[in-house]
């Protein structure tokens, strides 16, 4: 199922998120909805709290960025970041809950990262360049940061008439399913 994707302004998008237990109701039919919800979008990564979950869990597909990355389908649950390392690099970076608005973010390009699969196995597994780079995207989801929070406040005064329509839900012709803040007045549920 598609599931409409959160835009900014709901408060969901701002929360750090709660873990989860193997028993979280729905979980694997979640896990599918997300995948179905990110593909319909193009996207290459979507989190919870983009859904209107405020729980640990996002996935990525980094093989819809480019095909070397075709094997790197990936559910993250209860992911904590371990260590960051390596050198400063520069990304045009966008995301499915700010459609068209994209900006250069500097992340450090290694990561390790601790998190459980979608069976429940936990896993530690360091990543690097692009891969690490959508894994900190997501990771940023389920502890209540977007990546405009990184961006210069210069940078912001030159896209604050695009947020703030955003926020006020004054945009048309988003190419998937939507709920602006002023929509989701009760918190979604998924059981």
């Amino acid at each position: 199922m598609i599931l409409p994707i959160y835009i900014l302004g709901n408060a969901v998008l701002k929360e750090k998120a709660q873990p989860i237990s193997a028993d979280y109701p729905n979980l694997h039919q979640l896990i599918q909805d997300m995948f179905d919800t990110m593909y319909n979008a193009n996207g290459v990564g979507l989190a919870a709290p983009q859904v209107g979950l405020s729980i640990r869990l996002f996935v990525i597909d980094a093989g819809q960025f480019d095909e070397q990355y075709k094997d790197l389908k990936k559910v993250f649950i209860n992911a904590e970041i371990v260590e960051q390392t390596g050198k400063e690099w520069s990304f045009n970076e966008g995301c499915l809950s700010i459609p068209d608005v994209r900006a250069e973010v500097i992340r450090l390009d290694t990561i390790t990262i601790r998190y459980f699969d979608e069976h429940f196995q936990e896993h530690t597994e360091t990543y690097n360049d692009i891969p690490a780079r959508i894994i900190q995207h997501e990771y940023d989801h389920i502890e209540g940061r977007l990546f405009i929070d990184y961006i210069s406040p210069f940078k912001k005064t030159l896209l604050r008439k695009k947020l703030d329509n955003l926020k006020e839900g004054k945009v048309q012709d988003i190419p998937y399913p939507v709920k602006f803040a002023k929509e989701a007045k009760k918190r979604d549920s998924y059981s």
